[in-house]
């Protein structure tokens, strides 16, 4: 039986890639600060100390510090803690296994020129410490013979950021988005958890992770609002203004680095560019993205009650 080890296996995708790989048989260390839906725990805190991987065969690091925290605070050099000097503890640890590495989209250069992005897109100049110190730790990951997995807006059940975000925007019925409609890849947590088992026999490197398809923005995000019960209008604010907002943000969130800026221009570029993944290098492995939008839908519709109607779910493509 091959013994893989999942840090940060209680969090959103570790714990759907821990739970996949008991699924399918596997022995799963849950390593990290608390217990994971499976398996046998490992304490391991990131920002201190190697992990204790003794009889793993496999390590998938999903451990990770998310947010868009205020440049120069504490909470980024907590970032850089986890993100950076911890991938370097786990390497380290890992002792020539195999690792599957969760990176993100994130690390790819903003601005235009990302309607069919490939792993050779230039990886620099990163609008916040999250891509920052997600694309230091992959570098290190890379350098050591890793497989970079880069999913983009991992979305499903559980899901603590993405959707709940969205869905807190919403204010008298109007729900804002920056600039004009645009194609965004999204990313099923199964799908990336079903390419993190696969991806140990993979050639090193990067490897995009998203659906089969892109989406267009305003469709999915009422779909989304549409399967929670949620009636609201989707408006486009002018990116001018959106930008002005974030910047006026930013400048706030510097004043009250421990409650964050409202608005950053990581959050308006990341909403009003056209960011579609390329994904034949990781089909070409073999990996097959299944899972799609319209299924998490409808399993939040069927949660509540009810039922998707056929003309609300035709605005999104099959994945």
């Amino acid at each position: 039986m091959t013994t893989i080890a999942v840090t940060g296996a209680s969090g959103f995708c570790g714990a759907h890639v821990a739970a996949l790989a008991a699924a399918r048989g596997a022995d799963v260390l849950c390593v990290g600060r608390r217990p994971g839906p499976v398996g046998r725990h490992v304490p391991w805190d990131a920002a201190s100390h190697a992990p204790d991987l003794r009889g793993a065969d496999v390590v998938v690091h999903c451990a990770a510090a998310v947010g868009d925290p205020v440049p120069g605070s504490a909470a980024e050099a907590g970032m850089r803690a986890v993100n950076v000097d911890g991938t370097a503890r786990l390497l380290e640890a890992a002792a020539g296994r195999p690792v599957v590495w969760v990176s993100s989209a994130s690390v790819y250069a903003p601005g235009p020129g990302r309607d069919r992005i490939r792993e050779d897109h230039p990886v620099h100049g990163q609008l916040n410490a999250y891509g920052r110190t997600k694309a230091a730790g992959e570098a290190l990951a890379l350098a050591a013979g890793a497989v970079v997995l880069r999913p983009r807006a991992v979305y499903g059940r559980g899901d603590p950021h993405l959707v709940p975000r969205v869905l807190a925007r919403v204010r008298a019925g109007q729900l804002f988005l920056p600039g004009d409609d645009v194609d965004l890849s999204l990313t099923a947590v199964e799908n990336l958890a079903d390419a993190c088992l696969a991806a140990s026999g993979w050639a090193p490197g990067a490897y995009n992770i998203a659906d089969r398809v892109a989406y267009r923005r305003d469709a999915a995000v009422r779909e989304v609002l549409r399967a929670h019960g949620v009636a609201a209008r989707v408006r486009h604010l002018p990116l001018a203004a959106a930008r002005g907002a974030a910047v006026a943000g930013e400048a706030l969130g510097r004043l009250r680095p421990h409650v964050g800026p409202p608005l950053t221009r990581y959050a308006v570029d990341q909403l009003a560019r056209t960011v579609v993944l390329d994904v034949s290098r990781a089909v070409g492995q073999g990996w097959v993205p299944s899972r799609n939008l319209r299924d998490y839908t409808a399993d939040v519709a069927r949660a509540r009650g009810r039922t998707v109607p056929p003309s609300a779910a035709g605005h999104l493509p099959d994945g």
